[in-house]
Order: C-alpha cells, then sequence, then structure tokens
C-alpha cells in the first residue's frame, strides 16, 4: 500500500517532467480535455512549427528550427495511437527548406485524425502548404504569410535544365497549396511574381483577413477558435456531438457529420 501512494506520488511530477522536457526539445505535448463528467478525455497533440524548417544539414545553433525528423515520427505514432484524437498545428516560421516543409505537409495531410492549424506570427514560404495542409486553418489578425519564388543556396549552373527543375519544385508546391486551399494555382504564380510589394524580393504578403479573401485560410480566429473547433470535430468523428450550427460540416477529404466538403539544399526562405 505505501510502495502504491508513493508511485502515485512520484506520477504528476514525472508527467509533468516528461511535458515540460517535450515542449524544450520539440515544441509539442498532449493536451487533454474532458467533453463532460461521464467522458474519456480527449487527447489533442499540440505541434509547434517555429523558426526554420531545417532540412538536411543542421543550421547554426543560434537559429530556432522545427526539425523534420522529429515531427515525422511523432505524426506516424499518432496515427496509430487510439489515444490521440486529434492534431493542433501553430505555426510562426520564416520557411526552410522544400523537401522538408513538403513531407511534414503531406504527412499532416494524409492523417485520418482531425487537424487544425493556427498561423500566429506568420507562416511563411514553405509554412504556406503545413497551414494549408490541416483540415481547417485559422489565421490571427496580425498574423502574416509571405508567398514567394523557389530560391536556392549554393553553386547553381545556368542552363535550361536548372530552371526547369525550379519550376518542377514549384509546380509541386503550388499544386499541393492549391489542392489543399481555396485558391487556384493560377493565382498562386501571380502572387508568386509580384514586384511592386517586397522592395528587395518577388511575391506577395498576406496579413490576416486578406489571407481569408485570397481563400489559403479557413476564418481569422484565434487559440480559443482553433481548440474549439478541433474538439467538436473530435467530438462529431465519433458521433457525440450531431446537433447545432456546425453538426454535418465535413473537413477537406474527411466527413465528419456525414457530408463531404467542397472543396543542394533547396529553399523558400
Amino acid at each position: 500500500m505505501g510502495q502504491m501512494q508513493k508511485e502515485n506520488d512520484i506520477k504528476p511530477e514525472e508527467a509533468g517532467m516528461e511535458t515540460e522536457e517535450s515542449i524544450k526539445e520539440t515544441g509539442s505535448l498532449i493536451m487533454g480535455k474532458k467533453a463532460a463528467d461521464d467522458e474519456e478525455e480527449e487527447e489533442i497533440f499540440l505541434l509547434s512549427i517555429i523558426g526554420e524548417i531545417e532540412g538536411h544539414e543542421n543550421l547554426a545553433s543560434t537559429s530556432k528550427t522545427t526539425k523534420y525528423e522529429h515531427v515525422l515520427p511523432k505524426l506516424a505514432a499518432i496515427e496509430d495511437s487510439e489515444a490521440v484524437q486529434g492534431v493542433l498545428v501553430l505555426l510562426n516560421t520564416m520557411g526552410g527548406d522544400v523537401e522538408a516543409g513538403l513531407s511534414i505537409a503531406e504527412m499532416l495531410a494524409s492523417l485520418s485524425k482531425p487537424t487544425v492549424s493556427l498561423v500566429l506570427g506568420g507562416s511563411h514560404s514553405i509554412g504556406v502548404p503545413i497551414a494549408v495542409s490541416t483540415d481547417y486553418s485559422y489565421i490571427v489578425p496580425t498574423g502574416t504569410m509571405v508567398i514567394h519564388p523557389v530560391r536556392t543556396s549554393g553553386m547553381v549552373l545556368g542552363v535550361a535544365q536548372t530552371f526547369e527543375y525550379f519550376k518542377q519544385i514549384q509546380d509541386r508546391i503550388t499544386g499541393f497549396i492549391s489542392a489543399h486551399s481555396k485558391v487556384k494555382k493560377e493565382e498562386l504564380e501571380d502572387m508568386m511574381l509580384q514586384t511592386g510589394i517586397l522592395t528587395k524580393d518577388m511575391g506577395t504578403i498576406l496579413v490576416g483577413e486578406e489571407a481569408v479573401r485570397r481563400g489559403l485560410i479557413d476564418e481569422v480566429g484565434g487559440i480559443r477558435q482553433a481548440i474549439e473547433r478541433l474538439h467538436r470535430m473530435i467530438r462529431m468523428r465519433e458521433g457525440k456531438d450531431i446537433s447545432g450550427k456546425n453538426a454535418g460540416f465535413s473537413e477537406r477529404g474527411k466527413n465528419f457529420g456525414g457530408c463531404e466538403k467542397e472543396g543542394d539544399k533547396l529553399e523558400t526562405r
């Protein structure tokens, strides 16, 4: 009995230490909430996409980074987990490696669990596909998204094949974004090639409501709206909440409630 009491006393502290370590190392944690006293806790995985999205080379120790080798295994484990019922993605990223960013976006888009994203300070460049990869997306009123052409660092061969390769990579990015948002591929390409907005670059800056108006993001909102939406989606997926004004809504590619919605290191820094 004394031994059992001792173990119970240790568990909360250990759980707290694990949570703190998870936030420190990967910017992620498991959140829990009981929908009602007689119901099981709804577990949500919180994923932070911050700083620069690191590719196949380690960035300087002074840079804040998101490492794909941390994110991809976690998302695979979530898909296989019965305990975790939804994923909330918080974004404040400058962009980064194309391959790493697209791999994270594709993993999020292919999850069977409900997913919601929230753009905070910004989700620029290759952060755009990640922001739109979830079932529903939010952006805060002051949040920004920068859309610009693909660029690279290091030696570039000045031959036609190089530009064709760049075009192919850009098509992968614009194709993914248009498939997971309401914006057309042609409109994205027009925004990428704007010359009168960024003084030392090509591209377009979208702030808050404009990102929604252009069709990239679903709604302007904050953390409260994002969490409420995700819990509703979880309950509707499990058939627990099928009444009210949001009943029967369906997110991209997934049916929560009974109806479908219409729905060389390369970088985009």
